[in-house]
């Protein structure tokens, strides 16, 4: 069995890590409003637990700590990285934890590239490395993988079971079998089997199917995902496709995944082109789970839904508009960091 192994979202936690958005970032156009997201985010983080926060220049620190101080963060609970980056969708570009028997920290870099070359990611791809060269991660730890992985694109349960969806890695890894990149998942983050679903897939996405927009792993064998009940809409077919697939799942002693099905929020439009609203895509921390609200009805039913399958947290919504206007939600600009990954956490 592997010393190493990787901890499911909902084990304890050091830190969460972020990049504040700024004007030389796509956010531009609309960064009053994704500041505000970032600060209600920032905020409900550090109610349970520390963030490190990645800012550009001293300039946007300065912007970051009059925003977050304007809104009532407990900076104390904010540690700032000076560190270049393209984007802020650190779940991607940001280091996947492994631990140890031992209690020692491994952290995975893989190739990040821009969701197969769709934007420039040459200082996004670098930031793990950025990151130890700062003191932030222990760099004799770091394992450079040659290997292109988002961190949205895989679940664990911690247990050794791996969710994933096809459609992305194929798209990563075209002149790859299935085979192939099961038993590279399998090997560089100590899996035990890997789960594929063939279907899922939301409009305004880019990533190509990630996991954590679609479907979540939770605890106690449950699997929390985005649902569709409106036969009128794109989407109904589709998702009730990957619906029936994960209802075929087994756990890893022959049994049904317990199921949590989130309800399908309004259509939301910018312009003619819809965005990606899901719910699944939560944000699991020490004592709370931190849901992306949209200003719909559906987002009181989303949030009881996921009291179900954490009845031990307290669940908390950010208004997520802002943020799918780029495609992403609240667990694409975030990644957590495990309990004792830190040597000052």
């Amino acid at each position: 069995m592997s010393q190493w192994r990787f901890p499911a979202e909902w084990e304890p936690q050091a830190a969460i890590l972020l990049a504040w958005p700024h004007a030389g970032t796509d956010w531009a156009a609309r960064l009053d409003e994704v500041e505000r997201t970032y600060a209600a985010l920032i905020g409900a983080i550090t109610r349970f637990q520390s963030a490190l926060l990645c800012v550009a220049s001293p300039q946007i620190e300065q912007q970051a700590r009059d925003a977050l101080s304007h809104c009532g963060v407990d900076l104390g609970r904010v540690h700032f990285i000076a560190i270049d980056y393209d984007d802020t969708w650190l779940r991607d570009s940001g280091p996947i934890t492994l631990m140890g028997a031992n209690g020692d920290p491994r952290f995975l870099d893989f190739r990040f590239t821009g969701w197969g070359g769709k934007f420039e990611a040459g200082r996004d791809d670098a930031l793990v490395t950025g990151l130890a060269e700062r003191g932030v991660l222990d760099a004799e730890s770091v394992e450079r993988i040659d290997f292109a992985l988002e961190g949205g694109a895989i679940e664990t349960d911690g247990q050794g079971t791996l969710l994933s969806t096809w459609r992305c890695l194929a798209e990563r890894h075209g002149d790859d079998a299935r085979e192939a990149v099961t038993q590279t998942l399998s090997e560089s983050l100590r899996q035990q089997r890997v789960l594929w679903l063939d279907h899922g897939h939301l409009e305004g996405d880019d990533t190509d199917a990630h996991i954590d927009t679609l479907a979540r792993l939770a605890p106690d064998d449950a699997i929390v995902f985005q649902a569709c009940d409106d036969p009128n809409d794109a989407h109904y077919d589709e998702l009730a496709a990957m619906a029936e697939e994960i209802a075929a799942l087994r756990t890893t002693d022959g049994r049904p995944y317990r199921l949590f099905p989130l309800p399908w929020p309004q259509p939301v439009l910018d312009e003619d082109r819809r965005l990606a609203a899901s719910y699944a895509n939560f944000l699991i921390i020490n004592g709370a789970v931190l849901m992306p609200a949209y200003d719909d009805p559906a987002d009181a039913r989303a949030a009881a839904v996921l009291a179900q399958a954490f009845p031990d947290r307290e669940i908390i919504q950010v208004p997520c508009r802002a943020l799918i206007w780029q495609n992403g939600s609240l667990h694409c600009v975030t990644m957590q960091i495990p309990c004792g990954a830190l040597s000052d956490a």
